[in-house]
């Protein structure tokens, strides 16, 4: 058994290494390459080019690479239909993927798509081109089966593996002592986004809603995970011009013990609101984007939501303040609100744990059973 596989980036990698646990555990002969990350490496694939080769962010990298990009997928193809593997997986990287997998399934190769593109959300244009590239869609999340089913893909739902990794109670006293923070008084984690774009738009309101909600409610401690130095000092610039906020601790990443630690979030939208839903935190989420950028998305993004907790939910479980709505003072009052009223964020809790139940769904071992299923091969390993 030999299977083609190609993942883009750090979540890619956690998910295909995954998958290729998962599958070699029944089928121990079972052979990976492709373009894989540290993770999948240690789990088996043999790597025909490093994973950070398709990690581009930004459309002027995009652009800047395109021709070798397009290299790079067009000898892939070139040698994947000179021997032909027994199916293809492309690992979330849709831009990559997608032209990848179509190219391979009109050669007469089976493939898998697994992690959903946001095509419910905008660029439906694309479903046509996923209908003729993938034999199966495998998602994350249940409502993206849905979606898929209605316009004719086939899909599956497996869950995701942080719901599997993450356990469904939280150990609030040791993530603070594991930080240096004394086990009593309140906590708020501040999470201002991984990229310099989003810190440089957030950090400002982000900083303005801690020095608020210290202003009202004294003694109340903030935890900040910065994921670089470049991020640190943005953020530290921000937060010099405010004049600093009294009980600040920047910390070097520690992004999960940070959430763990708090008794609310304040966060960019993003993955890292599924992690803290994960964690049954009470949260507030926000982004801002330039001017032209948030018209355009006005133009384009279908969903009611920005927030993956509001997604899941299927209704507005927490605050979503955006653009001209991130302001200190809603920010700030948002936070409040969890700090003053315990019983709401109680209710909270509950439904993050209904969530991360139904999320929790062995996704490794669902994905293997899915990916064994289009092969035609049995699940069991037998």
């Amino acid at each position: 058994m030999r299977i083609a596989i190609i993942a883009g980036e750090a979540s890619g990698d956690l998910l295909g290494a995954g998958l290729i646990r998962a599958v070699t555990d029944r089928y121990p002969l079972a052979r990976f390459e492709g373009i894989a990350g540290p993770r999948m490496t240690a789990a088996g694939c043999e790597a025909l080019y490093p994973m950070e080769r398709l990690a581009v962010i930004g459309l002027l990298e995009t652009f800047r690479r395109y021709r070798e990009l397009r290299g790079v997928r067009d000898r892939l193809i070139k040698r994947f239909i000179a021997d032909p593997p027994d199916l293809f997986v492309g690992v979330d990287a849709p831009d990559f993927n997608l032209s990848l997998e179509l190219a391979l399934r009109q050669a007469g190769i089976s493939t898998v798509h697994y992690a959903s593109p946001q095509v419910w959300a905008w660029r439906k244009y694309r479903l046509p081109k996923i209908r003729r590239a993938v034999d199966m869609m495998l998602t994350l999340f249940p409502f993206e089966e849905k979606f898929f089913l209605d316009y004719g893909i086939k899909a599956r739902f497996v869950g995701h593996p942080l719901a599997d990794i993450i356990p469904e109670s939280t150990d609030q006293g040791g993530a603070r002592a594991e930080l240096g923070l004394a086990p009593d008084g309140e906590v708020v984690a501040i999470l201002p986004g991984s990229r310099l774009s989003e810190v440089s738009l957030l950090a400002e309101p982000m900083v303005g809603a801690a020095r608020w909600l210290s202003g009202h409610r004294p003694g109340v401690r903030f935890v900040v995970p910065l994921v670089n130095e470049q991020v640190r000092e943005r953020f530290e610039a921000a937060l010099s011009a405010h004049g600093g906020c009294a009980g600040m601790q920047l910390l070097e990443g520690d992004a999960r013990s940070a959430m763990a630690a708090a008794d609310a979030v304040l966060l960019a939208s993003g993955t890292a609101t599924l992690e803290a839903l994960l964690l049954k935190r009470p949260m507030v989420i926000t982004y801002r984007l330039g001017r032209f950028s948030w018209w355009l998305a006005s133009k384009v993004v279908n969903v009611p939501f920005a927030g993956l907790p509001n997604l899941l939910a299927g209704k507005a479980v927490v605050p979503e303040l955006l653009q001209d709505d991130a302001t200190p003072e809603k920010l700030g009052g948002a936070l409040l609100q969890y700090l003053e009223n315990p019983e709401q964020a109680d209710a909270l809790k509950e439904e993050f744990r209904r969530i991360h139940t139904v999320l929790r769904n062995h996704a490794d071992e669902r994905a293997a059973d899915a990916v064994l299923e289009v092969m035609g091969v049995p699940v069991d390993g037998q």
